[in-house]
């Protein structure tokens, strides 16, 4: 047994090593261009870009920096002063860990609840993200915050599973021109199996306020519900970002319980971003893509713009205009407005809820 502690020892250490900052820097630095300006933001109007990346195992941090600087690069070069990532968009370092895949097939073939499930003891999801996460932690902090400062943009690097003290939380992150951490999100609503893997599940909102406007990055699932977006609207929301990774074969009528109808019934501007692909057993699809308020889109669809294929990496880009936004909330003609219905019902309905 002691041999097998001093190999988890050293291995773990070789994982921090790797992930150190310092390297991270410099491989950034050796791929580093000549400065572009960006393109400056009018008025109120914004170019916004949400990412579909396909998802990989890599046993060398190093080539997911490349992978990341590869998608951030491409949608700066597309004039995107705002660009999101997917959320587990940190599942691809699970590659540095012997055997992850063997162990991760298993994972995704037990129900949870089941039988199966309460008879196997072993390592589970929280406990492998309670490994390797202190290593992860600073080096996306370094990566994303890099990345944001090189490209001048806000940066949403999407969700990742870390450990927070004795808990395992679903967090996103989100960075200024400048590089700094301007806030985090911990996922609210879990699904089951998030549940079963020991993840804790969030206890509030957070509404970032920026230059460029209000900013929420509430995580997958929270889009489901209503109140996650009334929530965010009436504490100021303009820009809800939405990063998911929905682990089922793609459903358009499925995926309708998200985003869109959201975005409909609480006037802001929508950004989804979407893990895709096969890893660990999982079918990762979903549309990245940039939402609104129907009559703000030219055909009244509220799409602006949305990759085309549920399992492909690709990018959802557009221009979207606060000021608008703001004209039609003052202006709409069926808002909700009884506020003392609201007032006498929600606080009886959700304190009795058990």
């Amino acid at each position: 047994m002691a041999g097998v502690g001093w190999k988890e020892k050293l291995l773990r250490q070789y994982r921090y090593w790797q992930c150190r900052p310092a390297r991270v820097k410099k491989r950034l630095l050796a791929q580093s261009e000549e400065k572009r300006e960006i393109a400056s933001i009018k008025g109120r109007c914004l170019r916004v870009a949400a990412l579909q990346v396909e998802v990989e195992l890599f046993s060398d941090p190093l080539d997911y920096v490349d992978a990341m600087h590869r998608r951030v690069r491409e949608a700066a070069a597309l004039g995107a002063h705002l660009v999101a990532f997917p959320e587990y968009n940190n599942l691809p370092l699970l590659g540095m860990l012997p055997g992850i895949e063997a162990m991760g097939e298993e994972v995704s073939r037990t129900e949870p609840g089941s039988a199966e499930s309460a008879d196997q003891p072993g390592i589970t999801v929280a406990d492998v993200v309670r490994y390797i996460g202190p290593a992860m932690a600073p080096f996306l902090d370094t990566l994303y915050s890099t990345l944001a400062a090189e490209y001048g943009i806000y940066l949403m690097s999407g969700s990742f599973l870390l450990p927070d003290g004795d808990q395992v939380v679903n967090r996103a992150f989100l960075y200024s021109p400048q590089g700094q951490l301007i806030g985090i999100q911990d996922k609210v609503h879990l699904m089951p199996m998030e549940a079963a893997w020991g993840v804790s599940a969030g206890t509030r909102f957070n509404l970032f306020d920026t230059e460029i406007g209000s900013i929420a990055a509430p995580v997958c699932m929270d889009a489901t519900y209503f109140e996650t977006f009334r929530i965010l609207e009436l504490q100021g929301a303009e820009i809800v970002i939405i990063p998911i990774a929905n682990p089922e074969p793609y459903n358009q009528w499925l995926a309708l319980r998200g985003i869109w109808p959201r975005v409909q019934e609480c006037p802001v501007y929508g950004i989804k971003s979407a893990l895709v692909g096969r890893l660990l057993g999982f079918e990762f699809t979903g549309r990245a893509g940039i939402f609104a308020p129907a009559e703000l889109t030219s055909d009244g669809s509220g799409i602006l713009d949305i990759v085309v294929s549920p399992e492909e990496e690709g990018i959802a880009l557009a221009e979207i205009d606060l000021a608008e936004l703001q004209k039609l909330r003052s202006d709409h003609p069926w808002r909700d407005n009884n506020q003392a219905l609201y007032r006498r019902y929600f606080p009886r309905i959700y304190h009795s809820l058990t």
